[in-house]
């Protein structure tokens, strides 16, 4: 799409964070293709606008370190196991960007390079330069660490101008979980304070505290609407913004 084009999106770059969940589908575990194509396609409807894309993929659909920690596993070895996990969900979620016409690398924190790119800051920019999807998997290569901070981590490093959240299920943030309480509330804007305060379940307290110290706002918006990605870009549709 012509640079002219650009100025009718809000973000240049973005980061878009999705759970490894949003991969399954109606399924209780692994991968759904059908459900991986459709998210592929709506980042493909962002990409044809001009914004650089990035994304971090959970791997909870497949291992999850706290889970295999609790139940007795040596934590760092079962974070490590998560780590692989998302690295399963790149690497298909990359598959299907590339059925859909969208280029696009898969880089780690854990050298496999059989397997996808090491992650070096400036080939990563460059690749975002280049019009690419970079997909940033196996989180920081630390355990103990999230999802949500190695995605606030890359957003940062990249220099994105947003982080943006698909939640299954929700079109935002509430007060309580809308799915068990008829009353809860949607925040349409909140601050990064208020969701470290009151606990509000949008990313974990590292990655929260991260994006606020560099003024990152982090957009949350429903995965199961369709074109909600897009409409983000475009300023509509409905979500809640954090910071800003």
């Amino acid at each position: 799409m012509d640079k002219a084009d650009t100025p009718q999106t809000r973000f240049n770059r973005v980061l878009l964070k999705i759970s490894g969940e949003a991969l399954m589908g109606d399924q209780g575990y692994g991968l759904h293709p059908p459900t991986v194509s459709r998210i592929a396609e709506e980042v493909r409807a962002v990409h044809d606008m001009g914004v650089e894309i990035c994304m971090v993929i959970g791997g909870g659909n497949i291992f999850r370190g706290l889970q295999g920690s609790a139940q007795g596993m040596e934590r760092t070895t079962a974070d490590y196991m998560g780590m692989l996990a998302t690295v399963m969900n790149a690497l298909a979620m990359q598959s299907a960007l590339e059925a859909h016409g969208v280029f696009c690398r898969v880089i780690t924190a854990i050298r496999m390079d059989e397997v996808a790119e090491p992650y070096i800051r400036r080939r990563a920019v460059r690749h975002l330069e280049k019009k690419r999807v970079c997909i940033f998997a196996a989180g920081t290569g630390n355990p103990y660490f999230t999802t949500d901070t190695a995605a606030a981590l890359r957003a940062n490093e990249m220099a994105c101008e947003a982080i943006i959240m698909g939640k299954n299920g929700v079109d935002g943030v509430y007060d309580k979980d809308p799915r068990v309480h008829e009353d809860a509330k949607r925040y349409d804007k909140v601050s990064f304070d208020e969701v470290l305060a009151r606990n509000l379940k949008v990313m974990d307290a590292s990655a929260i505290a991260l994006a606020r110290d560099n003024n990152l706002p982090i957009i949350v918006f429903s995965l199961d609407e369709p074109g909600g990605f897009s409409g983000i870009l475009a300023g509509q549709g409905t979500f809640t913004t954090v910071g800003g």
